[in-house]
């Protein structure tokens, strides 16, 4: 029996010993592996480095020139102004917006200069100068994008609303999910700007937002009517509730009567009093707010501020020829040498 169990520890001892060696011929082969990528990565920048070395001077020359030719393409082309106006779409016109500035946008790859002039009402010429119009989500507060996360989960069904996180509800945001935008316009004249506003102004016209404010102005409208009537019922109740309190100051009776056989306390007609100029109070008020919100919203946008008089000049990394031009030539003879280097291995592999 003893030999038995001796046997089988040297069996677990022997299964221990090969399964710890095939753990580190593992880690053996993963620690080779990613050291065989880092030498190759090593070897390449070495390899970079070495031909900038051995062609030190013609890299130079090169840079050189690239510089100086930048420099100069800096100087003739022409400055490059920018200027933002910040609007508040009403009655969903901001699709109708978004869609015009992307058509602009066509309208100056195509060089169709004459429609944007008509478009913009502007000359020709100055058409020319537009370089780009740009559209994006206007500032925000981190308060304001709470606001839209709220509004958006009440407009969910209770059980969707707790799948959907603050984190996922502004990463998966469009430029459709904001109400407030910054209108950018670039061009290569500097004072253009103001001119550009009426033109942009109709584009957030279409019929769909048209009936959607009509639409908005009926409802408005027969509330209207349903709160004037309640308040026209309510006066009637209150002149008869004055009437009781008159006959009440005439009368020693503890009721009055008011025909058919109706009658009532004078003490609970004066708590009726009471309750209708409360009501007639809550009817106005509801009357007022439906009144400011059509004079709040009787246009289908509202700009917040315009475009500036004077444009700023737009600096940018991708205008500066200077650094562009011998940052593209340094990579150009990097690739020119890596070619030869693979041309070669390739020609001398077989042997």
């Amino acid at each position: 029996m003893s030999e038995n169990t001796k046997d089988k520890q040297t069996s677990d001892e022997i299964d221990l010993v090969i399964f710890f060696s095939l753990i580190g011929k593992l880690f053996s082969r993963i620690y080779n592996f990613f050291s065989s990528i880092l030498k190759s990565i090593l070897s390449f920048f070495v390899f970079l480095l070495k031909a900038l070395i051995d062609n030190i001077k013609l890299i130079s020359i090169v840079l050189i020139i690239s510089a100086i030719a930048g420099y100069g393409l800096e100087k003739t082309t022409a400055e490059v102004y920018r200027s933002s106006m910040y609007v508040k779409p009403y009655f969903d016109s901001k699709y109708q917006l978004v869609n015009n500035i992307n058509y602009f946008n066509a309208l100056i790859s195509n060089r169709n200069h004459k429609t944007l002039s008509d478009v913009f009402k502007i000359p020709v010429e100055d058409a020319k100068k537009i370089r780009e119009f740009e559209i994006h989500i206007g500032p925000e507060s981190e308060n304001d994008k709470i606001k839209q996360y709220d509004s958006y989960l009440k407009s969910l069904d209770s059980i969707r609303a707790q799948d959907i996180s603050y984190d996922d509800f502004i990463e998966n945001r469009d430029i459709y999910s904001s109400d407030f935008y910054e209108i950018t316009v670039q061009a290569e004249k500097k004072d253009i700007f103001k001119s550009l506003e009426e033109g942009l102004n109709s584009s957030f016209e279409n019929t769909y937002s048209e009936k959607k404010m009509k639409k908005r102005d009926s409802l408005i409208y027969l509330q209207k009517q349903s709160i004037l009537a309640s308040i026209r019922a309510v006066d009637s109740l209150q002149d008869v509730y004055i009437r009781v309190l008159e006959e009440n100051s005439k009368s020693s009776s503890n009721s009055i009567s008011l025909g058919e056989g109706f009658s009532i306390e004078p003490e609970k007609a004066k708590t009726r009093e009471f309750e209708l100029l409360n009501k007639e109070l809550q009817l106005r008020s509801e009357l007022r707010v439906l009144e400011e919100r059509k004079v709040e919203e009787d246009v289908f946008f509202d700009t917040v501020s315009g475009f500036q008089e004077i444009g700023s000049i737009s600096r940018s990394i991708l205008n500066k020829y200077v650094i562009i031009l011998p940052a593209l030539s340094l990579i150009f003879l990097c690739f020119i040498f890596v070619v030869r280097k693979t041309v070669t291995f390739v020609k001398n592999y077989d042997e």
